[in-house]
């Protein structure tokens, strides 16, 4: 016998946090679950409340409940304000200019904060400038690192990508358009000319463009070009060392110092390394102290 009943829909969002994302660009990409929740909710807090109350009206939606200005300079002291009204039973939705919140963007104290109370919090999830960027860039998506916005002076920004050159995984960053062409070339500094990267800006909007390439050709065209608009680099992660004879052979002869075959140390270093066996076997035993 099966169970005709009903399939339960979303629990209530009533005593919620909730963090929504909105369109990085076009308003289209906005889901059914945003409109309701700005229609819907107690408050709305706002990183731009100017760009809130646009976005509402190209989505056609009322929002009735108090919009809040919630944003970098007063997410902190805001929070249990905001916090507040979700312990009363109310639905307090946080939204920043474009995408998710706490991504760059405001959230994260609020998120935090709410924790600390035990209150609920959830996520309206929708459009990432991160994942769409990853997504277009022709780079490896399976391991990623988001480093978000480099520091503004040079030699902090300088510290900063020599830190993550040795990075393996595909690394996505943001940058201001007057600051992209100088980014670049620093990035072709610390991480070299040919690693390959893709710049991508106005992602979804209608003069959308993703240039590909090595990193020095990139810093070259934004040099000689005003890129515009926002925009993400997203770089490939460094590549993988490849070990030779000399960077293992020590391995082998401490192993054999404690005790294990000469063929038997050689086998697994070569096998973990990808060193060839037979060329570390006689640097092995070129290098053994004489008897």
């Amino acid at each position: 016998m099966t169970d005709s009943s009903p399939v339960p829909g979303p629990a209530p969002e009533a005593g919620t946090l909730v963090l929504a994302a909105t369109p990085i660009g076009n308003a289209e990409d906005a889901s059914p679950r945003l409109v309701r929740l700005l229609s819907d909710a107690d408050v709305v807090a706002a990183e731009d409340t100017r760009r809130l109350h646009a976005l509402a009206g190209r989505l056609g939606v009322e929002v009735r409940g108090k919009v809040t200005s919630y944003h970098e300079h007063n997410e902190t002291a805001r929070a249990d304000e905001l916090l507040d009204v979700v312990a009363d039973g109310g639905t307090v939705v946080v939204v920043t200019d474009a995408g998710m919140p706490s991504v760059s963007d405001p959230g994260y104290r609020v998120v935090e904060r709410a924790i600390e109370r035990g209150l609920r919090v959830t996520a309206a999830p929708g459009p990432s400038a991160v994942l769409t960027a990853l997504a277009l860039s022709g780079l490896p998506t399976d391991r990623f690192t988001f480093e978000g916005f480099l520091p503004r002076k040079a030699g902090d920004r300088s510290r900063t990508l020599a830190a993550v050159a040795a990075e393996p995984r595909t690394m996505v960053f943001f940058e201001a358009p007057h600051r992209i062409a100088e980014t670049l070339a620093a990035m072709a500094v610390a991480f070299g000319d040919t690693r390959p990267a893709a710049v991508a800006r106005e992602l979804t909007k209608t003069y959308e463009e993703v240039l590909r390439g090595p990193l020095a050709d990139l810093a070259e065209r934004a040099a000689a070009e005003q890129l515009r608009g926002e925009i993400c680099v997203v770089v490939g992660g460094a590549p993988a060392v490849q070990a030779g004879v000399d960077d293992v052979v020590g391995e082998v002869l401490e192993r054999v110092a404690a005790g294990e075959r000469l063929k038997t140390a050689v086998a697994e270093v070569a096998d973990a390394t990808g060193v060839a066996k037979r060329d570390l076997y006689a640097a092995a035993l070129a290098a053994r102290p004489a008897k």
